[in-house]
């Protein structure tokens, strides 16, 4: 058939796109340097604030607020209530107060941008011609491709998190500021031009105040387009209840991902009544004596909250301790190492910041200077990559588990396939993987291609871990056929009578270690800690224990101090 596409050569969009932004990142780096930067600080610093606030006080003062704006309707103020008391009940108040500031950042800043500029494509058709496109563009395209640039610009952590809410959530309030100062009847601008008013006049005095309501709505818009960012933007660092859910969801933990789903749920409630109740007042007849008091009840609560938490800062602030910052990938070996290494660094005085990453994001993060510390990479084989691109970046340490396997794996029931060479059918064609980005994915597809089982009809079914895990189980349940990427240590292989399929070309790799990388110039900043973080290690009957505690319902964290306790000279030898 003839196509028409065929007379022309592919156009390389996504190597003029690459070279876009690598262009940038070279040229501007010191501008992004200082954006992310200055960006951290204000926003650690609001964060810190924030947390800082007793909880008591937090939830009083909400609830107070909402009240006065309610006008003696109890509903509301009573939701506030109970939902911030579940939240803290649950463990999440920390994850709030993270996601709170990002969302408010996001917001503050579209408001920023989107309110003049929207003004602007009312005044101007030209200007409204040219960024009526590009708002389309923003709101159509998905929003996990603004993590790429994010990331390229910015690193990982809450400002390019704040970067990718931005692009995604300012459209609202450009569209309906544009479209509230277009509504304004044209008699009243005529009337208000022929008395003299001058053009800031007829905005300021005219046009913003009857527009108030249309970009009110925009403005709530965005902010629950920025709520509705927090999970994605968790994919690159940014902290908060986002990193719970995505966790859940890698983990196939329908409990956790419920109690931080229903806290997001909660805070974006809170926070879509509390900006429609805001505009219901200014709408109102606030400026007369009898409403002023409600003006000032709200202002002594937020001096209050804002104070306490500014003097509690203050006052710890001298007495904070060495932090490291581990990445890590979500995958249960991982998950149990990085647990067990960072509270064995907190029970000897340090404090530990905990970051899930995307693998490829790890090996960046520890790269660029963004993560002190990561304990999951496998070499030589299954990380081959990262480290070819990132060796003269980090620093290689010492080995924390020897030992370490890869395989495609199947239930020992399959007794009609021993070896990759003797797949024909089986399990529909289909091997079941884990996250795209990592390292085991690669390795598959490599296999695939390298025993011309893709000639064959394979593919390998990319999802996460935790859909891997599960998966597994319910096929193993139902005696059904299926094929996984499996690696040991891993828990799995206790729980489930397994097999790896042998390889004889060796493309799933051989034995490996997994080892632990470090970024350069830790070891000037925080010498006793590089040396503890060198020292570290223990062997996969450990890691085992460890993940299988894990499965059974216990926390990492409890995992992790449980096997401590059980091991505690061999962790203090590492700080020796």
């Amino acid at each position: 058939m003839f196509v028409l596409a065929n007379l022309f050569t592919k156009i390389p969009l996504d190597s003029w796109v690459d070279s876009g932004v690598n262009w940038l990142t070279n040229h501007f780096s010191g501008f992004f340097d200082g954006v992310q930067k200055g960006g951290n600080t204000v926003m650690n610093t609001m964060t810190d604030i924030l947390t800082a606030v007793p909880i008591w006080l937090f939830i009083i003062g909400m609830t107070l607020i909402v009240g006065v704006l309610s006008h003696k309707k109890w509903g509301f103020p009573l939701f506030t209530l109970v939902g911030l008391l579940i939240i803290a009940n649950q463990g999440l108040w920390s994850d709030l107060m993270n996601t709170f500031t990002l969302v408010i950042m996001a917001s503050l800043l579209s408001v920023i941008i989107g309110v003049p500029l929207g003004i602007w494509m009312s005044k101007n058709e030209m200007v409204n011609k040219i960024v009526q496109p590009i708002l389309d563009f923003m709101q159509t395209m998905p929003a996990f491709v603004y993590l790429i640039p994010a990331v390229a610009f910015f690193g990982i952590g809450v400002v390019p998190g704040v970067f990718a809410s931005v692009i995604f959530a300012l459209p609202p309030t450009v569209r309906m500021s544009c479209l509230g100062i277009k509504q304004v009847p044209t008699d009243l601008v005529e009337a208000a031009e022929s008395f003299g008013s001058t053009g800031w006049q007829k905005l300021f005095k005219l046009e913003l105040p009857l527009a108030k309501g249309t970009i009110f709505s925009g403005i709530n818009q965005t902010l629950m387009l920025a709520l509705s960012m927090v999970v994605v933007a968790s994919m690159i660092g940014a902290p908060g209840l986002g990193r719970g859910i995505l966790s859940a969801v890698q983990g196939a933990d329908v409990g956790k991902g419920f109690v931080n789903g229903i806290s997001l749920v909660v805070l974006a409630i809170i926070m879509d009544r509390l900006t429609q109740k805001i505009n219901q007042t200014s709408k109102q007849s606030s400026t007369t004596p009898k409403r002023h008091w409600k003006l000032w009840t709200i202002l002594a609560t937020l001096m209050v909250m804002v104070g306490t938490g500014i003097v509690t800062t203050i006052t710890s602030a001298s007495s904070q301790k060495e932090t490291i910052k581990i990445a890590y990938v979500q995958w249960d070996s991982e998950v149990a190492s990085s647990n067990v290494l960072a509270q064995a660094l907190r029970q000897h005085g340090y404090d530990v910041e905990m970051t899930s990453l995307d693998n490829a994001i790890v090996w960046q993060s520890v790269a660029n200077g963004e993560a002190d510390v990561s304990v999951s990479s496998w070499l030589p084989t299954t990380h081959a990559a990262q480290y070819k691109k990132y060796k003269d970046q980090l620093d290689m340490l010492g080995t924390n588990l020897k030992g370490a396997t890869n395989g495609l794996t199947v239930p020992k029931y399959m007794t009609d396939v021993n070896s990759i060479e003797d797949l024909q059918n089986q399990a529909g064609k289909k091997i079941t993987g884990i996250e795209p980005g990592a390292g085991i994915s690669s390795l598959a597809k490599d296999t695939i291609k390298a025993y011309g089982l893709d000639k064959k009809g394979w593919k390998l079914s990319e999802s996460s871990t935790g859909a891997m895990t599960v998966a597994l189980g319910k096929a193993i349940k139902a005696k059904q056929e299926i094929i996984v990427t499996g690696w040991q240590p891993h828990w799995i292989f206790q729980k489930y009578d397994l097999k790896y399929l042998e390889d004889p070309k060796k493309a799933m790799g051989s034995e490996e270690s997994i080892k632990t990388i470090a970024r350069q110039g830790l070891k000037e900043d925080k010498p006793d800690a590089y040396k503890a973080l060198d020292k570290f290690h223990w062997t996969k009957e450990d890691m085992s224990s460890v993940m299988l505690d894990m499965y059974d319902g216990m926390s990492p964290k409890k995992a992790a101090n449980k096997w401590i306790k059980n091991h505690q000279s061999q962790v203090d030898s590492w700080f020796k």
